[in-house]
């Protein structure tokens, strides 16, 4: 159950310099004072105020929070101090915040271009800029840093395996296939691509969750992905499998 704090007071010691505001000195002060605390908040304005601070508390870091004359610690002892969050050995190294993120984006992005040119949201083109505008999205995460993402893409991809330069050649392919299939252009190219990489991306994650029982974590984010390899990384391949065999059967069928 969360901690009432309604008509108690806590002390706070943050660091509040002329070219340094401490961002998590902020955050703490905003969470008591939403949790009901009176925050008497103290500046430590230079770097020797709060070295000696630290020095006197024993602790490395600020901000600093005591309640009841208690120190809870940082901000991050703060929210699980208030049920917000699980300590820290009981959290889970993965998370689908990600990828919840890129396919709601990408989803109300969908309908609003639906609404604007037909009118409705419920149309099929919605669905389908839902897909592409989604691998796009997964593309750019990709993109930001690709050495990264072709190294974790090793750890699965059976073509990337076989032929390592597929791993950097991957998040183009995707990119491009999804800003072909938005503008409903080049369909002969885009769906191939689409084809191909959602294919062999399928076949890989099959082997390495559900035949191999591999726990790895999934390139689809990105490099530094903490989303875990399975039904996500497998959803998105099929979606682009999908999407290019709809895109030739609408186009040439």
């Amino acid at each position: 159950m969360m901690a009432d704090g309604h008509g108690k007071t806590a002390t706070l010691y943050r660091m509040v310099m002329e070219q340094h505001l401490c961002p998590y000195g902020l955050k703490s002060k905003d969470l008591l004072e939403r949790q009901g605390y009176n925050v008497v908040d103290n500046h430590l304005t230079t770097r020797e105020q709060t070295d000696a601070f630290m020095a006197k508390e024993g602790v490395e870091t600020t901000p600093q929070t005591f309640i009841d004359g208690a120190r809870i610690g940082g901000y991050e002892d703060l929210r699980v101090h208030f049920d917000l969050d699980k300590p820290k050995d009981e959290q889970s190294d993965t998370s689908y915040q990600p990828v919840i993120a890129i396919f709601g984006v990408a989803f109300l992005m969908a309908l609003g271009l639906s609404w604007y040119a037909f009118g409705n949201i419920l149309t099929l083109r919605a669905f389908e800029w839902f897909i592409s505008i989604s691998m796009c999205f997964l593309a750019v995460q990709k993109l930001q840093d690709i050495e990264s993402f072709s190294t974790m893409f090793l750890n699965y991809d059976l073509l990337a395996q076989r032929w390592v330069p597929y791993g950097k050649v991957y998040p183009f392919g995707e990119a491009l296939a999804g800003i072909l299939m938005t503008a409903g252009a080049l369909t002969w190219l885009s769906a191939p691509v689409a084809l191909v990489i959602g294919g062999i991306g399928a076949v890989s994650v099959i082997k390495a969750v559900y035949i191999d029982k591999r726990e790895l974590k999934c390139a689809c984010v990105g490099g530094s992905s903490n989303v875990p390899l399975g039904f996500v990384s497998l959803t998105e391949n099929v979606m682009m499998v999908v999407m290019g065999i709809w895109m030739l059967i609408k186009v040439y069928g």
